[in-house]
């Protein structure tokens, strides 16, 4: 299958000392005269242009920061769209209304089916990630805070690690693995102390969760590196319609809706803003820095998701959440500067 976005192919970078300085070098002109050396633009003190290679990871970093930043509202925003729906409901109409954006940019841009050995990875993404992950957590936040369910997330970029180095082979460095189970560490040691160090039977759910999510973003990112990010959502979330359309009538003859402010508004944040742009930049930069690294950066959203909470929720936080973010900060630092 062609690639279709050069911003996620691979990029060969040369590296300043790999090779000896000859000098300027003669060029020759059509008819193979000597041309003489090629002049350089610009004065000589002024500092170059970083390597291209650099600014796809720096670019990719940004993207996926901006997923976890959408991935971060998806608590808050389920738990409001839970007081108007109920959870069945509210899966089924969120995964719907985020195919039918996704089908609509993939017809007005005439996007082709992808290829026939692509579609086994896409049932995977659609299986965990549009619809294990948001059922699993939407039936745990029923009897679970968004803080409890935070341990999910704190544990899910160790567990994309894990599931990337099983499936494609990755073998992250000693020193990445000692910050990522650090940092791992001290979000599940925030998290339970933030829901009274008890677990629930919510757990169950959330655990289940972790781990399908985790396969999902593994085989979305695996398959970013050979079709636009957008594509890979897009075609997983199409891919669900024969079971998110019915699933949703069927749902909401069982559990009727009471549209309010707060319902309508999470509703359409999962549906757009986690479901599909949220994924679509999180695929992207996963493409462009690497699997490992990318799930590192989500060490940082269940302290995102307690700010949500308490802005969007009311809910109280402790002390300890500045000096957790701290320690997770330094982590990421550290694993996002480890070789993968």
């Amino acid at each position: 299958m062609r690639v279709e976005n050069s911003a996620i192919a691979e990029t060969s970078v040369a590296v300043g000392g790999d090779r000896e300085d000859t000098g300027p070098q003669p060029r020759t002109s059509g008819t193979g005269a000597i041309a003489g050396p090629r002049p350089t633009p610009g004065d000589h003190h002024a500092p170059a242009a970083p390597p291209r290679g650099h600014r796809l990871r720096a670019g990719g970093t940004l993207q996926a920061a901006l997923g976890v930043t959408a991935f971060s509202l998806t608590f808050p925003a389920t738990a409001w769209g839970l007081e108007g729906f109920g959870p069945w409901s509210l899966v089924a109409v969120r995964s719907a209304l985020a195919a039918v954006i996704a089908g609509v940019c993939l017809l007005a841009l005439r996007v082709p089916l992808p290829g026939r050995r692509h579609w086994a990875g896409l049932a995977v993404v659609a299986a965990g990630v549009v619809l294990g992950f948001p059922m699993l957590t939407t039936l745990a936040l029923r009897t679970s805070t968004t803080a409890h369910a935070a341990v999910v997330v704190g544990l899910l970029p160790l567990t994309t690690a894990l599931c990337s180095a099983l499936r494609m082979g990755t073998r992250p460095s000693r020193t990445f693995w000692t910050a990522a189970l650090a940092g791992a560490a001290a979000v599940l040691a925030f998290t339970v102390a933030q829901s009274g160090g008890s677990l629930t039977t919510a757990d169950l759910c959330l655990f289940g969760a972790l781990l399908v999510c985790a396969a999902g973003y593994t085989e979305g990112g695996r398959l970013a590196r050979v079709m636009p990010g957008w594509q890979v959502i897009g075609w997983a979330l199409v891919l669900c319609l024969p079971l998110s359309v019915p699933g949703a009538l069927l749902a909401l003859s069982y559990e009727p809706a009471q549209l309010t402010a707060h319902s309508v508004a999470g509703l359409v944040w999962v549906a757009a803003g986690s479901q599909f742009l949220g994924l679509v930049v999180w695929y992207r930069g996963m493409a462009a820095i690497g699997i490992p690294k990318a799930s590192q950066l989500q060490l940082a959203q269940p302290l995102l998701t307690l700010v949500w909470s308490v802005l969007l929720l009311g809910e109280q936080l402790t002390p300890a959440a500045p000096l957790t973010a701290a320690a997770v900060l330094v982590c990421i630092a550290v694993t996002q500067r480890s070789s993968a």
